[in-house]
């Protein structure tokens, strides 16, 4: 064992995007970020809907948000611009245009149209 040369010890952080990288998942570690990201957000910056949102997609110029009731989606709508604007400097974010929300209940899987 004195032999042997130790490597540096690094971050989990920092040997994900390789490795996802050399395994072809870019895209979900990417996804997971971005979803991370969002839900931290609204738990700091909306807390009245934290656990009430989640991240759907990323389709720029847009992020398409769900909201589990009325009240949820017109407070995330109201707060659109604040919320872009965070987004675009979070981990996984990006600078996006337009906020839509989709209102899922708490347990559904079926969807209303984006609005």
């Amino acid at each position: 064992m004195s032999g042997r040369r130790k490597r540096p010890v690094q971050r989990v952080g920092e040997l994900l995007p390789g490795l996802a990288s050399r395994l072809g998942l870019d895209e979900e570690l990417r996804t997971a970020r971005a979803m991370s990201s969002w839900r931290r957000l609204v738990e700091e910056r909306v807390p009245a809907a934290a656990g009430a949102s989640q991240l759907i997609e990323v389709r720029p110029p847009v992020l398409i948000v769900s909201a589990t009731d009325a009240a949820t989606g017109q407070e995330l709508r109201l707060r659109s611009q604040e919320l872009l604007e965070a987004f675009a400097s979070a981990p996984g974010g990006e600078r996006l245009l337009e906020l839509r929300v989709v209102i899922r209940g708490p347990h559904s899987g079926a969807s209303q149209q984006p609005r």
